[in-house]
């Protein structure tokens, strides 16, 4: 039993690490720990004005989970929900709320940090969108080309 946990935690540090060297690996470690800085932003305004960190908040914790889901290869275990369409949706809203919370932050006169927070509220807009867009599933090959001619020739 020791011997076979011992061997498979190379393995499921490896399929880890392979994750993370991918584009949506790193898509979505950016995606947290943006959020993570904007969070920190809103959070050294006003306290009037805390309503503003939610948005990180809630997509920090959403692109943590689907990093989790994909990192460790849940979602093919999990075939019920389609991964691709609810990837695409997360990323999608995220980019509209941020652009939208970006605009109200930036419009309103307000501390360093609520500007540095609606910046990169605006960076944050074109992350999650480049996200949508390549998880977009209609835009994913999902089936290769059957082949025409006969391997062995003609018969």
């Amino acid at each position: 039993m020791a011997d076979s946990e011992r061997l498979s935690a190379p393995g499921c540090w490896i399929a880890c690490t392979n994750f993370l060297c991918s584009r949506k690996g790193i898509l979505l470690f950016a995606e947290i720990i943006l959020c993570l800085v904007i969070m920190i932003c809103f959070s050294a305004g006003p306290s009037s004005e805390a309503y503003y960190s939610s948005l990180p908040v809630v997509e920090m914790i959403m692109a943590a989970v689907f990093f989790v889901i994909y990192m460790c290869d849940l979602h093919t275990k999990i075939p019920f929900i389609n991964w691709p369409w609810s990837d695409f949706f997360r990323a999608l809203i995220a980019a509209i709320l941020f652009l939208i919370i970006s605009i109200v932050v930036l419009a309103t006169t307000g501390k360093a940090s609520k500007v540095i927070a609606g910046v990169l509220g605006l960076v944050s807009t074109c992350l999650f969108g480049y996200d949508a867009y390549i998880t977009f599933p209609f835009r994913q090959q999902r089936h290769t080309a059957a082949p025409t001619d006969p391997a062995d020739g003609p018969v």
